[in-house]
Order: structure tokens, then sequence, then C-alpha cells
């Protein structure tokens, strides 16, 4: 899935403004522009559109981890400078505290069903034989189930 249709997303799902978002990213230590922000918002057809990278993404999600739960021991986690699917999942799990239920019950507000079983292997490792990547259609869902829920 695109990196600026997450970010796109959460800014919406949460109500998030230009300011919020560049405090998010600032508790992950990472100093972004007003300018920067919109351009990661705008729509691809846009001529001002800039394709975010994986290490912001990463960023924005620990300090979007931070301002929802806190600093764990008063350390950052550092940023990814890649990310997949299935991290961008956990990052959301994590700052977001949910439990598999409360996962299982926001895909199920986006009409997608999963098992508990098949939603546990999107958090294995890589190398475990369960571990199943996590496909777009799987995030694109989830994103618009938590839309769905803290955006009624």
């Amino acid at each position: 899935m695109n990196n600026n249709d997450i970010l796109r997303s959460l800014r919406y799902t949460f109500d998030l403004n230009d300011k919020k978002m560049i405090q998010i990213f600032s508790l992950a230590q990472v100093e972004v522009t007003r300018a920067q922000v919109s351009d990661w918002l705008k729509k691809e057809d846009d001529d001002s559109f800039k394709s975010i990278v994986d290490a912001y993404l990463s960023a924005f999600l620990n300090g979007f981890i931070t301002l929802k739960r806190g600093s764990k021991d008063g350390s950052i986690p550092p940023n990814e400078k890649k990310l997949n699917n299935n991290q961008v999942l956990r990052k959301l799990k994590i700052a977001l505290e949910l439990k598999d239920t409360d996962m299982l019950e926001i895909l199920d507000l986006a009409n997608l069903k999963v098992s508990k079983h098949e939603l546990s292997a999107f958090f294995r490792k890589p190398g475990q034989n369960q571990y199943r990547p996590c496909k777009d259609q799987i995030l694109r869902n989830f994103l618009f189930g938590l839309r769905k829920k803290y955006r009624p």
C-alpha cells in the first residue's frame, strides 16, 4: 500500500491538523516542515505531490505510538528505513493498544472476515513457518475499519 495513502487515512481518521502532525514527527525526533506534510498529503495528480519514504512514515508511526501511549522508559524507538504492511499493522496495534479481538472487530467493520490464527500470522517473525505477509487489501480494510470506529 502507498505510504501517502496510509498517512492520509490516519490524518483523516484521527482528525490531525498540520500542527499536530508536525508534533507527532517531532516525538520521534524527526523535524519536518508544514510544506513537507502538505506535499505528502496531496493527491498523486497534484504537481507539488511528494512521495513519503519509509523512514518518514516509520517516524510518524513511532511518534503516533508515543503520542497515544507515552514513551517507554523514556527511550525513543528507532525509525526503520524500510517498512512493510506487517510493520505498519503492528505499529498501529501498539499505538492504539488493540487486542486481537479489537483488531478482528475493526476488520469486521470493513466487512472483512479474518480468523484469529490468520491475524496472528501477520505478527510473527518473517523466518517463522506460520508467518504471512500482510497484503494491501488487509491493511486497506483495517484502515477503513479504523475510520468507521474512530470517525463514524
